[in-house]
């Protein structure tokens, strides 16, 4: 049967201005980026036989779309690329409705936990479009929508379900900063899917109540989000974290929606998106989001606002984010009541997101100095997943500097720490340590070797 020219992707590829090759070359990187092995070896063949008409299979058409949406600045459907029609096409579906939260939540938590569509989700493309935020209407227009939603199960929600929500978001918080996010996160999601939709579908004796169980889901749901980033499931994570702003949202809760807009600036800021990981972090700052914070997340805020700045080369700025975050910092005091989501965060923790602003500033000798200060001052049992990759990160700019031993000692380290944490950050400093150990291998240096070994080792039990 004779193929049919799939002209709506060409006319997208001589859009982007990108030759097959060039498309091919793109393409591979967010296949990369997503985690699907088997689509890195698409080459410029590959995208002929796609524009003759052969329709491409798995992954490839989201990612495909994900590519051009990027460089033309625009969502671009499958429907849209000719590679779905327009009924078959799920990303024609609004992010930022606020009529059906509750079944986005119910089919995002089954889609988790269902052992075939977890692979899907786990390897759905970041949307670098995805990231547009909406605007100011409806942030004013949320909370009424959700106080306005019919209940459709009738259940009476009360002060016992927050708390119920609360207690389990911080077991599974503590959780992930000890073990890392890759472990852990089914019970969780089948909680999200079951106790907590049941809930959000209930009705309430009052208002407060309504916003407090809201914003108790949001942080579930954000939680959600972060161990997904932690696992580099990082399409998954991007689709948590939307939801959890809808969530934050709807509980008129400015400051948590503030909290999640920055981790969505800290994965944006990690993934090199530098534009979008900028006006996310601005956006956590607004309307009244950085203003109603208490100091120790008003430092969280300012601090990764510091780190996206400096990717973007903005160094006085982002200088001046980090002088702000101590500022703020050095305000909290300990009997100030603050919010359960940021226990975590304490001088370690600024340390470590200082050194990774002042790395990629260049300032090599000054990282180095607020990794040790993080290494030093952070309670490594509690914080097992963390400390593994600041040592992680200190041997990487240790090594840079050509200080050959210091590394060796530190990633040493790291690989002690490591030990039952299951993460996908500390996998990719297990495979920084590799790369960088790799022109030595030849060389009979028994340190060198025994750690190289040690890594690979791990990188078999690390996820």
């Amino acid at each position: 049967m004779a193929r049919t020219r799939n002209i709506r992707l060409a006319a997208l590829i001589r859009e982007a201005d990108w030759s097959q090759e060039q498309t091919a070359a793109q393409f591979v990187r967010v296949a990369a980026e997503t985690g699907v092995p088997e689509l890195l070896g698409t080459r410029r063949s590959h995208v002929s036989m796609w524009v003759l008409g052969t329709r491409p299979t798995g992954q490839a058409p989201a990612i495909l779309c994900e590519t051009l949406s990027r460089r033309l600045q625009r969502r671009i459907t499958p429907a849209e690329a000719g590679l779905a029609s327009a009924e078959d096409d799920p990303a024609a579906a609004p992010e930022w409705s606020t009529d059906n939260t509750l079944a986005v939540l119910t089919d995002l938590g089954r889609s988790d936990l269902d052992s075939d569509r977890r692979q899907l989700l786990s390897r759905t493309a970041y949307s670098v479009t995805g990231l547009g935020l909406p605007g100011r209407a409806w942030w004013d227009d949320a909370p009424a929508q959700s106080r306005e939603r019919v209940s459709p199960t009738g259940r009476r929600v009360g002060a016992t379900e927050v708390e119920a929500v609360r207690e389990m978001t911080a077991f599974f918080s503590r959780r992930d900063q000890r073990w890392g996010g890759a472990g852990g996160r089914a019970p969780l999601v089948q909680y999200l899917c079951t106790d907590l939709a049941t809930y959000l579908g209930g009705s309430f004796p009052d208002e407060r109540v309504r916003r407090d169980l809201f914003a108790a889901a949001a942080e579930l749901t954000y939680l959600c989000g972060w161990m997904s980033f932690d696992a580099s499931h990082h399409g998954a994570a991007q689709k948590y974290y939307t939801l959890a702003v809808r969530l934050a949202a709807e509980a008129d809760d400015a400051p948590l929606a503030g909290h999640i807009l920055r981790a969505m600036a800290h994965q944006a800021v990690d993934l090199g998106h530098v534009k979008q990981a900028v006006d996310l972090a601005a956006a956590s700052m607004e309307r009244r989001r950085y203003a109603l914070a208490g100091p120790r997340e008003k430092a969280l805020l300012s601090v990764v606002q510091a780190r996206s700045l400096a990717s973007a080369g903005r160094k006085k700025d982002a200088l001046g984010a980090l002088l702000r975050a101590e500022d703020d910092l050095a305000s909290a005091g300990a009997g100030d009541e603050e919010p359960q989501r940021v226990w975590f965060f304490s001088e370690a923790s600024l340390a470590h997101e200082t050194a990774c602003t002042l790395r990629d500033l260049g300032d090599l000798p000054a990282s180095q100095r607020e990794f040790r200060r993080s290494v030093r001052t952070r309670e490594a049992s509690t914080f097992s997943r963390t400390h593994s990759v600041t040592l992680g990160y200190l041997g990487a700019v240790q090594a840079r500097q050509g200080q050959v031993e210091a590394t060796c000692a530190t990633w040493s380290r790291a690989l002690d720490i490591m030990e039952g944490v299951n993460s996908g950050r500390a996998r990719e400093t297990v495979i920084t340590m590799r790369r960088a150990l790799s022109p030595f291998r030849n060389r009979d240096v028994g340190v060198i070797k025994e750690l190289d070994s040690r890594a690979r080792t791990r990188l078999g039990r690390v996820t």
